[in-house]
Formats: C-alpha cells, sequence, structure tokens
C-alpha cells in the first residue's frame, strides 16, 4: 500500500490563491499584477536579494531621493517623498507631505532622481506611509507628476496603489502566509466581481530593509506560483503608469 502524505498546512493556503486564479482563468481574464518596493538609497545587501528573489518580475523602486545614491538595477524608480521625515503635528499619525510647504523640496527630489536614474525614473509619487496632504496631492500633477501611488483602493485615476503590505508594522515583521494570502485573494475576489476598480492592478507593497527570512521565502514562492499560472501578467511599471 502507498501512504501519501497529508497535503502541509502551507499548501493548502497556496490553494485559496490558485483557486482565485483559476476563476480568473475560467472568466476568461487575466489578472494583472505589479510590485512596488518601498525606503531604496542604494544598492544595499538586502535590494541585491530582492533583486535576486523578482528573477525578471517587474519591480518600482519607491527611493528617496535625499538619500538617494545612483545605482544599477534591471527596475523602475518612483520618488519616494523627499528625505522620508515626519512633518506630521504631535499625535498625528505619520505623515512627510502634509502641506504644500513641501513642495520644493519635492521638486529638488524629483530633479535629483531624474538626474540619478535617467529613463528608468517614473515621475510617480509614492509619499511615504502612504499619506499626503490634499493640497499636495492638488499641485502633483501641475509639478510634472503622472500619478500617485498610496495604500488601498484608488480614490481617481490619478492614483494607481498598492493593496498587499506583506509586513506587520507593530511588529515590524513579515505578517504571516495566512494574512497576506488572504489579502491577495480577497483584492482579486473582489476586483473579479467588479466591488473595486477591476481595471487597477493588484499592487503589493514591500520593504526590503525590513524583510525577514520568512519574508524573502514568501515573495520567492509568490514569483514561482505566479509565473507557473496562465492567467497572471505581472506588470512593468511603464506599463502600470502609462509610460510613453
Amino acid at each position: 500500500m502507498v501512504h501519501r502524505s497529508a497535503p502541509r498546512d502551507s499548501d493548502a493556503l497556496w490553494d485559496g490563491l490558485r483557486r482565485e486564479l483559476d476563476a480568473w482563468g475560467a472568466a476568461g481574464r487575466i489578472a494583472t499584477l505589479w510590485w512596488r518596493d518601498d525606503d531604496a538609497a542604494r544598492m544595499s545587501p538586502q535590494l541585491k536579494r530582492l533583486l535576486a528573489i523578482a528573477d525578471g518580475v517587474p519591480l518600482a523602486l519607491a527611493v528617496v531621493p535625499a538619500r538617494a545614491e545612483g545605482f544599477e538595477a534591471e527596475a523602475s524608480v518612483l520618488q519616494h517623498g523627499w528625505a522620508h521625515d515626519n512633518n506630521a503635528p504631535a499625535g498625528a499619525r505619520k505623515c512627510e507631505l502634509v502641506d504644500a510647504s513641501i513642495l520644493d523640496r519635492l521638486a529638488a527630489g524629483k530633479e535629483r532622481l531624474e538626474r540619478l536614474f535617467g529613463r528608468r525614473f517614473l515621475p510617480v509619487m509614492a509619499p511615504p506611509w502612504n499619506r499626503i496632504g490634499e493640497a499636495v496631492t492638488a499641485r502633483l500633477p501641475a509639478l510634472g507628476y503622472r500619478a500617485l501611488s498610496v495604500l488601498g483602493p484608488r480614490r481617481s485615476r490619478f492614483e494607481t496603489n498598492v493593496h498587499v503590505d506583506v509586513m506587520d508594522w507593530r511588529e515590524r515583521r513579515f505578517a504571516g502566509e495566512p494574512a497576506v494570502l488572504r489579502r491577495l485573494a480577497d483584492h482579486l475576489s473582489a476586483r473579479r466581481e467588479g466591488k473595486v476598480d477591476p481595471e487597477e492592478p493588484t499592487g503589493v507593497m514591500t520593504h526590503h530593509l525590513v524583510h525577514d527570512a520568512a519574508a524573502e521565502r514568501f515573495l520567492a514562492r509568490l514569483v514561482a506560483a505566479t509565473r507557473m499560472h496562465p492567467a497572471v501578467r505581472w506588470l512593468a511599471p511603464g506599463a502600470v503608469f502609462g509610460a510613453a
């Protein structure tokens, strides 16, 4: 008699994502994904590991202009505020882009990233902590920004957001396979059923500088699992943000 081992708990968790992707395929649709990684500044060992894990899956690196060093990588560059400083009033949630007083520094940061990264830079604002004041948002197009990227469903066509954060920020560690897979499958399901904008690609957000080994193992498995599924397409940042 041949004894088959029971499926591992981890495999059962991934089955939920596979079933959702199968539903997209059965409907004759492609589940579009994109990947934004925050807090980049230089080619650190952590960033090298992330690029190796991505293994050609397109990446958008949100780079902090005030700290940025030029580096070569197969990735597009977005603007991550100015210096990643907290300018919020005492007691308020952290935010750098609070009001219009930051606009000159954002413009200087945009020029710096254009100089450092050339055509790899896309004029897209990805605010630190995914927060931005309304007065700053209103001025972004006049400063030459093509889009805004924060966390959550988009509120206008000017936004293309991320929806799945792999980190648990209270514990400052990987949020765990159950939580992250549920977030990913839930957003894909909501798109497929028209509960959120079906045209907005599902955005995965990572932070290479604080990933633990569990986060890196998860991302490697996510890349492998999605690459093998015919109903998935990882979009290049230029396609996400309408680059020429």
